[in-house]
This record gives structure tokens, sequence and C-alpha cells, in this order.
């Protein structure tokens, strides 16, 4: 069995993909870092995570000052 292509066209194909892989997984990376960045989605969620808070002590009063009642 013959192969139609050469052991050099096949190295420069395994070359350019291992390079394509490797820019795949930089991205990937850097993706990854970025969206899991704690200081950008605290950023972005801080007024959401605030309005949540407040309520929830709010909530939290209410019932505790209920217990206090006749």
């Amino acid at each position: 069995m013959t192969n139609p292509f050469s052991a050099d066209d096949l190295e420069q194909r395994a070359a350019s993909q291992r390079q394509r892989l490797h820019a795949s997984v930089t991205e990937l990376r850097s993706n990854v870092r970025e969206r899991l960045d704690v200081q950008k989605v605290a950023r972005n969620y801080v007024w959401k995570a605030a309005a949540a808070a407040g309520l929830l002590a709010m909530a939290l009063g209410h019932t505790i000052a209920g217990a206090f009642r006749d």
C-alpha cells in the first residue's frame, strides 16, 4: 500500500495542525480567564447583588420582628 503524500507534506500538515491547536487552546484559556475574572463579574453585578442582599435583609428583619410581637 503506497501513501500518496510525501513525508514532508505530512510533516508540514502536522506542524500546521499543531499551530492551529495551540492557537485554539491559547484563545480558550484567554476566554475562560476573562469570563472567570472575579473583579469584572463583581463590577457587572454589584447593583443586583446589593438589591438582593437588601431584600433578604428586609425579609429577615420582618420575620425576626414578627417573632417578638404578641
